[in-house]
This record gives C-alpha cells, structure tokens and sequence, in this order.
C-alpha cells in the first residue's frame, strides 16, 4: 500500500500542514525543509499529489460565529484560503440544528466544505454532505476527514494539575448538548479524575457562553467542588463572575479550569489556567486537506493535534492556601 501525507510528515519529522504545504505551496518552506519532506516522499514511495487549481468556493459551517474559538478558526481558514485566492461564505448555525442542516445543504452547492464542531447526529451529516468534498474540524465522522484537537491530554494534565495543588472533589461544567468535544473532554476529566482518586461531580449542560456559566454557578457552589473544570473559556469565565456574585472568590474560594486559551484569557484577573487548543493550525490545515481532497489526493487517517495546559492564577490549593 502507498504512503500517505501522514506517513510522510512523520518520517520527515514535520507537521502534516508542513507536508502538504510540500506539494500545495513549496514556495512557503525552507529549501531544508522542503528537500527533506520531498525525500521522505520519494523514499516512501508516496503519490506525489496533483494541487486543486483554479478559485474554489468554500463554505464554512460554525455553530456560533460570536465564539471566539471560531472566529480565530474562521481567521485562520480565510487565510490559508487566500494564498489561492479562494472564496470563503460563511454560515452561522448559532446552535440550531435546523439552520445547521440548511446551511450544509447549502454549503453542498460549492466545490467543497469545511464543517466546525457539527451538532447533528453523525449519520444525518454524512447523509447532508453526500459526495461533496469536506472536511470536520473537531469531531470524528466515520468516513470523513476529520481534524482534531486533542481532548485528552490537556484535560488530563488539567486534573494532574488540581491533583498536585491537593484537590479532591473537581466539578465538569458541561458545553451545549450534542456538543462531541464536551463528551470527549468529560470523559478524559473522568479518566483522570478516577486515575487521582478524585471524587468528580459532573454539572449541567449550559451553553458554551459567558451567560451559559453564569447559568451553572449556583450549581457548582452547591456541589461543594473545590475546583471547577469548563468546557471552554467562556463557561469559565461565566463561572467565575456568577461565583463572585455568590460571594466565591476564585482562586481564594474556588480553582477554574478553562479550555481553548482564548485570548482573554491571560488578560483577565486573575488571569485563567486552562487548555491551550491548536485553533488556528487546524483551520490552517482544514483547508490545505480540502483542496487535496478536491482532486482526490488527501489522506484518509484523522489528523489529530496536541493540546497544552497552561497554568495561570484561577487556580491555587483548596482553601486559598499557598504553597
């Protein structure tokens, strides 16, 4: 069986948006670079593939455009798309399944899709795209081709973090419904939590908003979790403030744990540990995957990217004490 762009990076010792970027856009590489992603090739015996030409319309689908997770997706998917001139139209499902099943019918009247986060079962996506080229960003679709940012190492080192601080009883805050990456990033808390002998308390869905965490406050405070992990920034930053108006001071009171690393993060006070997410590099490569699958060039593994925690002040030992 032949190589395929996977196989290459790796052995290349370069990213997979790097190693197509070999055969999409050499002129963006190092002469280093590029000479040992071409090698690579050859000595694996890979297809060198033949790069979509020409302007291509692309539709992305998000389920909230006001996120700031997407909107740097959408900044990073227009950019890589630019490099060819290629159009981007934009729809925004804002968390309704019935304008998210529109807006992929639609987005099938172009040459091909980019999917963010979809909300609706998988079989009935599947059935919406039929054979138009597409790509998902953040949710495994049997069949499709799929970028994922890891769920289960930032999380994990999240709960290691809480765990090393000397905290027993964590609290999930949970995303919107049908949401794929809350039940991944629930899961890996509870793996981890299990693994630290940490008693886990798993709270509501709520949206993934500010309002939306400010919606579970009361409940978090009621489970009497001395720590609270969010399904994103914006749950945790809703928390925070809804705990505050509680009377909890966080990290005094309360540890909060985001995920995403959005850019308020780090300037908020205190400033909130959380999941740093590879946002912008998997709409970068959404699209370099999209144009190879347009000519049927593109690798058939899901391509998944690393995630980081990164400590800031939301978090702090039980109690408010200090180390």
């Amino acid at each position: 069986m032949a190589a395929n762009l996977t196989e290459v990076a790796r052995h290349a010792g370069v990213s997979i948006a790097t190693a197509s970027r070999a055969f999409g856009e050499p002129d963006r590489l190092a002469p280093a670079t590029l000479e040992r992603v071409r090698k690579s090739a050859v000595e694996l015996g890979y297809a060198t593939p033949q790069v979509a030409t020409g302007t291509r319309t692309i539709a992305v689908v998000v389920p909230d455009a006001a996120n700031p997770v997407y909107a740097t997706l959408l900044k990073a998917i227009q950019g890589q798309a630019w490099h060819g001139r290629h159009r981007i139209v934009l729809f925004d499902a804002d968390e309704d399944l019935r304008r998210e099943r529109e807006a992929i019918e639609l987005g099938c009247r172009t040459d091909g899709l980019v999917l963010c986060s979809p909300r609706l079962p998988e079989a009935e996506v599947l059935a919406l795209v039929g054979d138009t080229p597409h790509v998902v960003i953040n949710r495994v679709l049997p069949g499709a081709l799929c970028v994922v940012m890891d769920a289960e190492r930032g999380p994990t080192q999240a709960v290691e973090h809480l765990s090393a601080l000397g905290h027993d009883h964590v609290a999930y805050a949970s995303g919107p419904h049908g949401s794929w990456a809350d039940e991944q990033r629930a899961d890996a808390v509870l793996r981890a939590c299990e693994r630290f002998g940490i008693r886990l308390t798993r709270l509501s869905h709520h949206a993934a908003s500010i309002q939306g965490g400010r919606a579970g406050a009361a409940a978090a405070v009621a489970s009497g979790a001395s720590a609270v992990i969010a399904y994103n920034d914006l749950v945790a930053l809703g928390l925070e403030a809804g705990m505050a108006e509680l009377g909890r001071v966080c990290p005094d009171d309360i540890s909060i744990v985001g995920i995403d690393d959005i850019e308020l993060a780090g300037a908020v006070t205190p400033s909130l540990t959380t999941v740093r997410m590879p946002i912008a590099r998997s709409g970068a490569l959404a699209v370099d995957l999209l144009l190879q699958a347009m000519v049927g060039t593109a690798p058939t593994d899901d391509t998944v990217l690393p995630s980081q925690l990164i400590v800031r002040s939301s978090t702090a030992p039980p109690g408010g004490a200090r180390a």
